[in-house]
């Protein structure tokens, strides 16, 4: 698939060169013998692209890539989450990852998911206040990709501390890199560890300044 896209602000047009995109779910029916309140869905999309930076040498400026290429990466990816969920609504937790490609640098996968135009296309869709939490590593073919969860509008919420796991057979080849949303539909069935909030009243500490700086 190649999709031609433009930026106006700058008057990039470039493609994007997508090999595939992978899908993951998997529902926890049972945890700890007991069964759970509801079934929890986990899951990620991952993009598959070419590096587009890949056999260039060094690039200094890697703005006009990152303006022409995130945001339609991020409307993409939303968009299959919200379908994987059965609406961005029930999506309680989200992430996001990048895989680069061994030919590519860990700055290029990492261009391309930190930014809010990659970002704030699920951000908005699921009505999030946390930011999303994130690896960025570079890996062969088959590797982990392992994708951190947290409470969309809680970071302090460890209910939803969870980890989207899988990998893809063939990807990322040395020239790719992976582009990855994860989400749930909520928390660990059954949780029992409180939450922060309840550790920094028991340790005195202040809720709006816990490091007392």
């Amino acid at each position: 698939m190649v999709a031609r896209v433009s930026q106006r602000a700058t008057g990039v047009s470039m493609a994007i060169v997508i090999r595939k995109a992978v899908d993951f779910l998997e529902e926890v029916f049972t945890d700890g013998d007991k069964a759970a309140p509801r079934p929890l869905k986990i899951f990620g999309s991952a993009i598959v692209l070419r590096n587009p930076w890949v056999g260039r040498g060094f690039v200094e400026d890697l703005k006009p890539e990152i303006h022409a290429l995130a945001s339609e990466l991020g409307r993409m990816l939303t968009a299959r989450m919200a379908a994987l969920a059965g609406g961005a609504d029930k999506i309680e937790a989200y992430g996001k990852a990048c895989v680069t490609g061994l030919n590519g640098e860990l700055e290029h996968g990492s261009a391309l998911i930190h930014t809010l135009r990659f970002g704030n296309h699920y951000r908005e869709a699921l009505g999030a206040k946390s930011y999303l939490s994130f690896t960025n590593t570079r890996g062969p073919a088959n590797c982990p990709i392992m994708v951190p969860l947290m409470h969309k509008d809680d970071s302090g919420m460890r209910s939803h501390y969870l980890t989207v796991q899988f990998s893809i057979p063939d990807a990322p080849t040395q020239d790719e890199v992976l582009v990855v949303l994860g989400g749930a539909t909520g928390g660990r069935p059954h949780h029992r560890i409180g939450d922060r909030y309840q550790d920094l009243k028991d340790l005195g500490k202040d809720l709006e300044n816990p490091a007392g700086v």
